[in-house]
């Protein structure tokens, strides 16, 4: 069975949801790693029996410093494929010429690079708004497009009903690409 590591920064939404469609079904988590000791989904993946790992970029002075422990790390669970569902980092070449790695970004890529995303497109006029997979590049959020989903946002859409539709999408769309790539 084809092995995945997560990396998340924050609450593990995505990240148990991949879980919980995929583990020990379409794929073996190995792991999942955060950046921050805090992070809540540590707790949500555990509960799930997932291991985890807690690499804080705090403890480190290089953004590459850091790159190259996550590589290291990473490597010793062999995964097929590194998922980053919700990590809040950008990542240096150190990373992204040694890891076959997809990120999961809230629009529909090229608009709306970077941590802003959801915001940017709800601030937006754009009436098709969405939610990509995309593979890891020396880029930010610019790597080649794996899959895309979109919806109509609707003119009684609040901020919270928005960012809704766009968790729904990516609850849907990642544990598809990870099916698709593996």
């Amino acid at each position: 069975m084809k092995k995945i590591v997560i990396l998340f920064s924050g609450d593990g939404f995505n990240a148990e949801n991949i879980v919980k469609k995929l583990h020990q079904k379409k794929c073996f988590v190995a792991c999942g790693i955060t950046n921050k000791k805090d992070a809540k989904g540590i707790e949500k993946l555990n509960l799930l029996g997932i291991k985890t790992e807690i690499l804080e970029h705090v403890d480190f002075k290089l953004r590459e410093d850091f790159d190259a422990a996550l590589v290291n790390i990473i490597n010793r669970y062999t995964p097929d494929l590194v998922v980053l569902s919700g990590f809040m980092r950008i990542l240096s070449d150190v990373f992204t010429s040694n890891m076959k790695a997809i990120n999961l970004h809230p629009s529909l890529l090229p608009k709306y690079k970077g941590a802003k995303a959801i915001e940017e497109s709800f601030k937006s006029c754009d009436k098709e708004c969405g939610v990509t997979v995309h593979w890891v590049n020396g880029e930010l959020d610019g790597g080649d497009i794996i899959l895309q989903k979109s919806f109509v946002r609707a003119q009684s859409d609040t901020f919270e009903s928005f960012s809704n539709k766009i968790k729904a999408v990516e609850y849907e769309i990642m544990p598809e690409a990870i099916v698709k790539i593996l």
